[in-house]
């Protein structure tokens, strides 16, 4: 199972330290092992080869166009995806240009930009902040967690513009947590056979000796997909 890690890897961001222990933890308890490959933003070329592709945080990336390209195949391709952090922030904007057709910007990448900005900094950063996020029912990310509701962990300053959420959900993505003022911290793409952004970043929960729910709810579905295809 090829598992692309895209992101620009450094010993400076936790959740890129994390990995090699949440892939290891995956192996001994879930008994999925995914052969994976660190791939940096400005080496992004053609990704269909892989079993699963996830965006990691460590933005801003080297490359915007690379991470929308990780995005852009997965979806397009019915890759299972998963994006954390700014993982989130680059599907949202992908989904925002190639399927809505959205002249918009992240501010984090374009500061100075003069068209509209889908990621905007957030009122109050969310750097280092654990809080709870309320789950929809029957939704990816509700059944990957089992639960209603969980405490997350974050380490970001941008998120979503509320003002164009109702263009989003038109275009098909679903947001299914926020946060208890009802800020958005998870989006899906049902039909998808598993599309999942979430703000939070699940690769900061506990130790890293046991895999987060979502992180080993993606492995199965790599797995799943490798099976599907007829692959051992």
């Amino acid at each position: 199972m090829r598992l692309a890690l895209v992101g620009d890897r450094s010993a400076t961001v936790r959740s890129h330290v994390r990995v090699p222990l949440l892939l290891e933890a995956l192996r001994e308890r879930e008994g999925l092992t995914l052969d994976a490959y660190w791939i940096p933003t400005e080496q992004v070329d053609d990704l269909r080869g892989f079993d699963g592709i996830w965006l990691l945080p460590g933005s801003p990336y080297r490359s915007e166009d690379g991470a929308l390209r990780a995005v852009r195949t997965a979806r397009e391709h019915a890759i299972p995806f998963l994006g954390t952090c700014g993982g989130f922030q680059h599907a949202m904007l992908e989904y925002a240009r190639h399927v809505c057709d959205l002249d918009v910007a992240h501010a984090e990448n374009e500061p100075d930009a003069e068209r509209d900005l889908l990621l905007a900094p957030l009122t109050c950063s969310l750097v280092g902040h654990e809080g709870e996020v309320r789950l929809a029912p029957g939704s990816l990310v509700g059944q990957a967690l089992g639960a209603e509701r969980a405490i997350e962990r974050y380490h970001c300053s941008f998120g979503l513009n509320a003002a164009y959420l109702p263009t989003l959900e038109e275009g098909g993505l679903r947001f299914t947590a926020h946060d208890e003022d009802g800020e958005v911290r998870a989006a899906e793409l049902p039909g998808h056979p598993f599309f999942l952004a979430t703000l939070f970043q699940p690769e900061l929960s506990g130790d890293g000796t046991r895999p987060h729910p979502i992180i080993a709810a993606f492995a199965r579905a790599v797995s799943a997909g490798v099976l599907t295809a007829g692959r051992p």
